[in-house]
């Protein structure tokens, strides 16, 4: 792949005779066109593929999330591409044929700043969940005014909820109130401080599963 400033007509996208040109990171970029090949893949090669796809369709729909919180972008890497590997190395298990998320090692933020400390949560009527926590404020990097981030998915629904904002480290409390569709449905919450200018994050925490009520 070879970048350049412009082409004969200036920068383009699309595949032209033998080469593809395409925006890449804010770079006008040119490939050779890809040839069809007619190798079947290995055992190893469908496993890879299957694994990358079901961390893939998991980390999508919070796509936005990770690209905000988790770690530093490295060279070209993107914040949620460094997502995607460590999930595909830490977070995924074949489980009766099947890749299958392992949501007690999935991560939604990772940096400096100072975790949840004995956090909790637990489902109260009218699928509201309510978490509390220890004010740690002062503990390394970690300020009163944090915000806390929470994350809800659903196995059974296919669906996240994404809670930013609604109380600050030093509250140590918060009730979260759920859609009524996730009435009797086990969810899966993590959740993770950030600072005000969304600079630094934590290391997300696994709650656990609740099922609402």
């Amino acid at each position: 792949m070879a970048t350049y400033e412009k082409g004969i007509l200036g920068a383009f996208t699309g595949t032209v005779g033998t080469v593809v040109g395409a925006n890449w990171r804010g770079k006008n970029v040119m490939r050779s066109r890809p040839r069809k090949t007619t190798r079947i893949p290995t055992e190893l090669q469908m496993l890879q593929r299957e694994k990358f796809a079901t961390v893939a369709q998991f980390l999508n729909p919070i796509r936005g999330v990770y690209n905000l919180y988790f770690g530093q972008k490295v060279a070209t890497k993107s914040r949620y591409n460094l997502a995607v590997s460590y999930h595909i190395k830490e977070a995924v298990a074949w489980v009766n044929t099947v890749f299958k998320i392992t949501y007690n090692k999935v991560l939604i933020s990772k940096g400096e700043l100072q975790g949840l400390q004995d956090v909790a949560a637990v489902a109260v009527a009218n699928t509201q969940l309510q978490l509390s926590w220890t004010d740690n404020s002062g503990q390394g990097l970690a300020l009163a005014t944090d915000a806390l981030l929470v994350v809800v998915y659903s196995d059974d629904l296919n669906l996240f909820e994404v809670f930013e904002s609604y109380a600050t480290r030093q509250d140590v409390e918060l009730t979260l109130q759920l859609a009524p569709y996730f009435a009797t449905v086990p969810v899966q919450c993590w959740a993770t401080f950030v600072n005000n200018d969304r600079k630094l994050a934590a290391t997300s925490t696994y709650v656990g599963a609740i099922t609402l009520l």
